[in-house]
């Protein structure tokens, strides 16, 4: 009996105890912490194809662009303008550490960033970036750090063979900071450009447009080359430019399809309108080029084939291989006026056509996003469809005349602050004798 009793009593203090697990589990969630946000996973291959996109991308700069350029000036100017190329690599990454990364991409206002990564403060082993988070933002930072590079780089094609190397340093360190990573940061970074709703996947506007600005910024304040227009000023090397162009269009890969931040269907279809447009405006150039002047000429086709590359940049990420193929068409056409006809009417030196080129090639591309777009990203792992529409190239409209504007007015002040300080223009004799022997004391023979 005693048994019996026992047992009856442990039945109820069980039941009890089951009764009684859920408000015991509720009570304790109600006292526990709360728990801490998952960390990010990293993806290893997305971190893979983003350390091959980096490095993709520094090649285009150094040699790439070193060779492209280095190969259309004469040749008592190559080591100079193969020596721009490796300085601004140099130059511009120290700056991006100390502060350039911090004011393009990390949250301030939509004017600018902040300084929460001056000197690379709080950068971690395994801290990831809101715009990358499947990627190291180490990764991250250098990446964009490839074409914080590339863009001043650019501009030197414009006032090659005339400029002085000091103030070449001085110019492209001011800009660096007053013009790239303020428009850099409107457009990708959190700024009123983004917000806007206007659309750069690679840089046609960040990169392009603002590259080929200041470029003819310079070549109008710089003015002419001695002799310009009466002279011989052929390239020195046009294999040096071939392989040079070879190896932009190659790095161009890492440049679009990289923008996709990950190894991904974006990234496969951004590297197949890259091709796309590529091709197709280099023959674009070399047709127009062939009708007008009897001969389809090496310099010509791979100016073509950048002019493609410059154009599809800012639509990669949002087109279709149709789309792609009228850009490529379009862009090779009005870049082949741009760097002839226009340069003409308008008596400009631009030593090697990075207006023409570039700043034409990226408005052409920027303008055209509107037109072919077809997809957007809609917000974290959702896509949003789109028709190019009036719209939306409306949008990109305003956005270009934005970064224009901005780019001139600020690469006009900061050209004259270090005129007046140090001088912008090598003197007529060593313009005339060569600024490689002047300005580095080499030749090459």
């Amino acid at each position: 009996m005693k048994f019996k009793t026992n047992s009856l009593l442990a039945g109820a203090g069980a039941a009890a105890c089951v009764l009684l697990l859920p408000a015991l589990a509720l009570a304790q969630a109600a006292a526990a912490p709360a728990a801490a946000p998952a960390a990010p996973k990293l993806d290893t291959g997305d971190t893979a194809w983003m350390l091959t996109s980096t490095a993709l991308v520094l090649m285009m700069t150094i040699p790439g662009l070193a060779l492209f350029y280095g190969g259309m000036v004469r040749k008592k100017n190559v080591l100079a303008t193969v020596m721009q190329s490796f300085a601004v690599t140099c130059l511009i990454s120290v700056l991006w550490l100390v502060v350039g990364y911090s004011l393009a991409f990390t949250s301030g206002s939509t004017i600018i960033g902040g300084l929460s990564r001056i000197f690379m403060a709080g950068l971690t082993l395994d801290g990831v970036h809101d715009l990358a988070k499947t990627i190291p933002e180490t990764v991250f930072m250098c990446f964009q750090l490839t074409f914080a590079i590339i863009t001043p780089a650019l501009i030197a094609g414009a006032f090659a063979e005339r400029m002085k190397f000091s103030a070449m340093m001085w110019f492209m360190a001011i800009w660096s900071l007053v013009v790239y990573a303020p428009i850099a940061h409107w457009v990708w970074g959190g700024g009123f450009l983004g917000d806007w709703g206007v659309l750069d996947f690679a840089g046609g506007t960040v990169v392009h447009i603002n590259a080929g600005v200041a470029g003819l910024v310079c070549a109008l304040v710089l003015g002419k080359r001695k002799g310009y227009g009466t002279e011989n000023m052929a390239p020195f090397n046009l294999v040096y430019s071939v392989i040079g162009a070879a190896l932009l269009w190659v790095g161009w890969f890492g440049f679009n399809a990289g923008s996709a931040v990950g190894a991904s269907p974006n990234a496969g279809m951004a590297m197949a309108v890259t091709q796309f447009a590529t091709a197709a405006a280099a023959l674009a150039w070399m047709f127009a080029e062939w009708v007008t002047r009897g001969k389809p000429s090496v310099l010509g086709i791979i100016s073509g084939a950048v002019a493609g590359l410059v154009a599809i940049t800012p639509a990669s990420g949002y087109v279709n291989p149709m789309g792609s193929l009228v850009i490529g068409l379009v862009a090779g056409l009005v870049c082949f006026w741009g760097a002839t006809g226009l340069k003409k009417a308008m008596g400009y030196d631009d030593s090697l056509d990075a207006f023409g080129v570039h700043g034409i090639g990226g408005f052409v591309g920027a303008i055209l996003t509107g037109v072919f777009a077809i997809e957007v990203i809609a917000g974290e792992g959702k896509k949003g469809l789109i028709d190019g529409n009036a719209g939306q190239v409306l949008t990109q409209l305003w956005g270009t005349l934005v970064c224009i504007a901005w780019c001139a007015i600020a690469t006009f002040i900061i050209l004259k602050i270090v005129d007046a300080l140090i001088g912008l223009r090598v003197t007529t004799e060593e313009e005339i004798e060569g600024l490689d022997i002047n300005l580095h004391g080499e030749t090459i023979h």
